[in-house]
């Protein structure tokens, strides 16, 4: 049996594949909700700003620029007050749970897929528009033309989006309690909290670990954005010109 002494560390560090694995399903489960949820309210929002003029427009799209900085703790004292028992989603017992997480990371991300996407819609051009128009598009046929020609940008800014959720520790460690069960499965405790925690108690091993898997994630998504990034400088497809 000389493979039984390889073994015994594992069997001795059970943090190394349940610990670290559920914090990772953890980090990557209520990210991805918290983007696609963010996605589906801030693609309506950026097509509606790009392609319509209307007064505040410009003070809209500066409200959204602004708040791509909104500090990450303002952010989850504002989701644990709304879901305290003195909020108005009191009733609801969301105090430490994973929803309340992706309340605080779709407020966070929001604002980002909805900036960098308004920038890819403003990019298209507006004959490409009045084309689809001419053609005898509806209003949905044209949005689906301009979502089409902005796709490149439109990615980038779910993949900035999900950057900005999955490396975020101020707001869902007020809202989340970075709490493990006694069986070492995380609740809501995700990557970034554990490596606080673990480097503040001298775990740096398993902080390290932690760490790698939480820069691997952030190097894929920056592939991906380069990816799709490099497909059009402006943020359009290449093929509009058949709208033209």
């Amino acid at each position: 049996m000389p493979l039984e002494p390889a073994l015994l560390p594992i069997a001795d560090a059970p943090f190394e594949w349940i610990y670290v694995r559920s914090i990772i399903e953890v980090s990557l489960y209520v990210s991805l909700v918290a983007v696609a949820l963010s996605t589906l309210c801030s693609l309506p929002v950026a097509l509606l700003v790009g392609v319509k003029e209307f007064p505040g427009k410009g003070v809209l799209t500066s409200l959204i620029n602004t708040s791509m900085g909104f500090p990450s703790v303002v952010v989850g004292l504002l989701v644990l007050f709304a879901v305290s028992n003195q909020g108005p989603l009191g009733e609801l017992n969301l105090v430490f749970t994973r929803e309340a997480m992706i309340m605080s990371q779709f407020v966070l991300a929001t604002p980002v897929i909805t900036g960098v996407s308004l920038a890819a819609v403003d990019a298209v051009e507006e004959n490409v528009r009045d084309a689809a128009f001419a053609m005898g598009g509806t209003r949905v046929d044209v949005a689906l033309v301009t979502i089409k020609e902005a796709r490149y940008g439109i990615a980038t800014a779910v993949l900035a989006g999900f950057g900005r959720a999955i490396s975020e520790v101020g707001s869902v460690l007020i809202v989340g309690g970075n709490i493990v069960g006694p069986e070492g499965h995380s609740k809501t405790r995700t990557l970034t909290t554990a490596i606080q925690l673990e480097a503040r108690q001298g775990r740096f091993e398993t902080a390290l670990f932690l760490g790698a898997v939480l820069l691997a994630l952030v190097l894929l998504v920056n592939a991906i954005v380069l990816r799709y990034g490099s497909g059009n400088g402006n943020g359009n497809g290449n093929d509009g010109g058949r709208y033209r």
